[in-house]
């Protein structure tokens, strides 16, 4: 007889995520101002952003963060509905940022604005689950980039933290009673939640949640 395998513990979302939830509804007219939050860009060219973003009608707050524990204080202090930062690989990358937007705000875009994203740092930037690449030399095309990646998620905000849960495993290809084991929920509420998730996002089958779990970033691409 085969030992048990282990049940591991994995991520959930964070505590501040449901506080954090998107106010964006594309259905909508825009009543408030997109908020955006910038992080770890020079003087200038967080300058040069704001100034197209407001141009826009969009509100900008600027905050360091190098890690991830910076990043989720500046995600509970300024409940934005974009994320933009540079792409730092040798320092708080853009991978690394997509790590902690994905538990703690996952209906949260990241754009990358960067001088220059080589062609390896570009896929790395987009496996990892970034939303675009904006060159600061085309700094007119932001504006746009945000509207379209904040209807691409619009899915999302339909969904509870619990159901984004699910939603999640359910793509990494766990199977209900392991998702069941690791949120300690029961099969029964588990497949409840997966039905309505489906319901929510007009799919049909898990193949279609896989797809969009990858299109939105909630599960990194694999090589």
């Amino acid at each position: 007889m085969q030992n048990p395998l282990p049940v591991l513990m994995v991520p959930t979302v964070g505590p501040g995520a449901e506080r954090r939830r998107s106010r964006y509804d594309p259905r909508k007219k825009m009543t408030k101002p997109i908020s955006v939050l910038l992080i770890n860009e020079s003087d200038a060219d967080a300058d040069a952003i704001t100034r197209e973003l407001s141009a826009s009608g969009m509100e900008v707050s600027r905050r360091a963060a190098t890690n991830p524990d910076e990043l989720v204080a500046a995600l509970d202090e300024t409940n934005p509905e974009v994320v933009i930062g540079d792409h730092h690989p040798e320092r708080f990358s853009a991978c690394a940022i997509m790590d902690v937007l994905r538990y703690e705000s996952p209906e949260t875009p990241l754009i990358v604005v960067s001088e220059t994203v080589t062609g390896l740092a570009a896929v790395s930037c987009l496996r990892a689950g970034t939303e675009d690449i904006v060159i600061r030399k085309n700094l007119k095309r932001l504006p746009e980039a945000i509207i379209r990646a904040l209807e691409k998620r619009s899915g999302l905000t339909k969904l509870t933290g619990r159901q984004i849960e699910v939603l999640r495993l359910v793509a990494e290809g766990h199977r209900t009673r392991e998702i069941a084991e690791r949120l300690n929920l029961s099969v029964k509420t588990v497949e409840s939640h997966r039905g309505e998730v489906m319901k929510r996002l007009e799919m049909h089958d898990v193949v279609s949640l896989v797809r969009y779990a990858l299109r939105v970033g909630l599960i990194p691409a694999t090589a």
